[in-house]
Order: C-alpha cells, then structure tokens, then sequence
C-alpha cells in the first residue's frame, strides 16, 4: 500500500512574504537549509519544486541558515503567505 510518487519530502518552514515584484520569498525556518537544497513550496494554489541558489538574512549574502532564521529567496513561482515548504 506504498505509493511510489515523489521523493521524501520534510517540513522545512513557511512563507511569511512575498514579494511579487522581484520574485522574492521570505520563509520562517524550522529547520537547517542550505544554498543547492531543492525546495517544494505547497499552498492552497501554489505547487512547485526549485532550487535554492542564494539566500540572503536582513540583505546579507549567506550560504547556510538554521532554524528560527527568516530568509529571503528568488523563487520561480508565485507564492503566498502561510505556503508551506518541503526539502525535497
């Protein structure tokens, strides 16, 4: 009774932001992220998969975040807030 679909999937925080017009996400972490992890943001009309190629905390460059960090990403795909994101 397993379903074979998409790769395993873990919780990895939530919209708080978006930022329509430079395609910006600001996401609250629950967990460590990292610049090249692929992400899967779902929401009541938001499915997609990217991956992350820079991160920024408060306009700063970084490379890894830890949880309770917010951070702003470029995504490819219209969000919202309260969308949760996944590590795929």
């Amino acid at each position: 009774m397993s379903e074979k679909s998409a790769p395993e999937e873990k919780p990895l925080g939530e919209v708080t932001h978006y930022f329509g017009h430079i395609s910006v996400v600001a996401i609250k972490l629950a967990d460590k992220l990292a610049v090249g992890d692929t992400l899967h943001v779902r929401g009541h009309t938001t499915d997609f998969v990217f991956t992350v190629d820079s991160m920024q905390i408060e306009h700063e460059s970084v490379t890894t975040a830890g949880p309770g960090a917010t951070v702003g990403i470029k995504v490819t795909g219209k969000v919202r807030p309260g969308d949760h994101v996944y590590r795929v």
